[in-house]
């Protein structure tokens, strides 16, 4: 994560549907059940005291099980939802405190959002769905076609700028969602669970597809999922929730090296270590009659990728981090990794 200042600033922020919202945060209240608090007061707490910030250029993800807040959480951001309580900044602006004109500069040229449902227009072509957004910002037909056939090329939907939507598969339509929402050339881009109607070949594709755009333009991304396997291909960091709270936020080697309880224990253990974990989390310090001239690896290697220069050198490879040496890993490591001992 980067040391500049922020992105996005989430601070101590909750949304409680219901009466009198308020009088439930600090209240003896926020602490029972859902289901006791809906009983006793009718209300629901669906984000509980969040906070985070997002690097600039960092794809950070939230994710958690169907109820767990995060859709809830990804509108407060943009104040789809108005929250609660707490602190909202973007680059250090208070958007809390921004009145109706300028969220609605904000939402037009600083934020983009990708849903699950595309949302087109089935009566325009693609390039006018693409252009929509330029369209109400105002800009001129010759100069917002320019655009959308820019970013026609960059999220490769070349050749269907005058297809309608009807005429184009589900991933086709969601190239068109994203394409739409870069059109403004946005600063942050929120995508809420974008893929998950998508059948699984097509999704696979369009994860890669986030991939590339991020290392390409480096936008900052907020990505919303209920899947972790998406959330550790796409995400520089993750943030877990259950019940409207964050439960653990980290890198994907973080959360799946040292799950901060049984929650989160049972969210990674399908995810195989090999395919997330570094060298450096499995390398060692040498032991009498180690060789110690074997071949040398960077410790951000990810164990899969350095398996099969592991597996076929008769020595253990050196693992070096940024000129250090950090020691070494032998095949009966990387072994014991797979086969679930480490």
């Amino acid at each position: 994560m980067s040391s500049a200042s922020p992105m996005i600033s989430v601070q101590n922020l909750w949304k409680v549907f219901g009466n009198n919202p308020e009088k439930v945060i600090g209240s003896a209240d926020a602490n029972l059940s859902r289901t006791d608090l809906r009983a006793k007061t009718g209300n629901t707490i669906a984000v509980r005291d969040v906070s985070f910030d997002v690097a600039p250029g960092e794809v950070f993800v939230v994710m958690g099980l169907s109820g767990s807040g995060k859709s809830t959480l990804v509108r407060c951001m943009t104040r789809l939802i108005e929250p609660t309580q707490g602190q909202l900044q973007f680059e250090g602006e208070d958007i809390l405190k921004v009145d109706d004109k300028r969220l609605r500069e904000l939402r037009k040229t600083r934020f983009s959002m990708v849903f699950q449902h595309f949302g087109l227009l089935p009566h325009r072509k693609v390039i006018d769905n693409i252009a929509y957004s330029l369209e109400i910002n105002g800009i001129k037909k010759d100069a917002r076609h320019a655009r959308a056939n820019e970013v026609i090329e960059l999220v490769g939907l070349q050749g269907y700028a005058n297809a309608y939507p009807e005429q184009l598969s589900g991933g086709m339509q969601q190239r068109v969602g994203l394409a739409r929402a870069l059109a403004v050339d946005p600063e942050v881009l929120f995508l809420d669970e974008p893929f998950s109607a998508l059948d699984p070949l097509i999704r696979r594709d369009m994860q890669q597809e986030v991939i590339r755009l991020h290392h390409e333009l480096g936008k900052t991304m907020v990505f919303i999922t209920h899947d972790l396997s998406e959330a550790v291909k796409v995400g520089d960091r993750i943030a877990i929730m259950r019940d409207g709270a964050i439960v653990q936020i980290g890198t994907p080697q973080d959360l799946v090296a040292n799950p901060a309880d049984d929650y989160v224990a049972n969210f990674v253990r399908d995810i195989a270590k090999s395919h997330v974990l570094t060298l450096k989390h499995i390398a060692r310090k040498a032991e009498p009659g180690d060789a110690t001239d074997g071949p040398e690896l960077a410790a951000s290697t990810i164990i899969r990728d350095a398996a099969q220069v592991i597996l076929q050198s008769h020595k253990p490879v050196r693992v070096n981090d940024n000129g250090n040496a950090l020691g070494i890993v032998s095949s009966e490591d990387v072994l014991r990794l797979i086969s679930g001992g480490a």
